[in-house]
């Protein structure tokens, strides 16, 4: 039976006191994550920004955007993972609706 990709795309901000290196590190911990569980896409990082409101009395953090695709049980696996991840201030994952 085939598997059926759905289209996701994840921005998850990285807390700005880490170092440059770790937040790297992040970077690619979660690209690669997803793409072993799925087809990774475009990868934007959108450096650091001024965050709406502050989170952990942080002003600033270092965004990601990420689409891919994947099976529809990856995902919420993936936010489990953000969750517990050290440095990760906030992440959300949203499926994008197929033309």
């Amino acid at each position: 039976m085939e598997k059926i990709l759905n289209s996701y795309e994840t921005l998850f901000v990285i807390a700005p006191d880490i170092s440059e290196e770790d937040t790297k590190a992040l970077i690619e911990k979660f690209t690669s994550l997803i793409a072993e569980n799925g087809e990774l896409g475009e990868v934007n990082e959108w450096g650091r920004r001024r965050l709406a409101y502050p989170i952990d009395y942080k002003t600033e953090g270092y965004y990601v955007l990420v689409n891919f695709k994947s099976e529809a049980s990856f995902p919420s696996e993936l936010e489990r993972i953000f969750g517990i991840t050290d440095g990760i201030l906030r992440s959300i994952v949203v499926r994008l609706e197929d033309k």
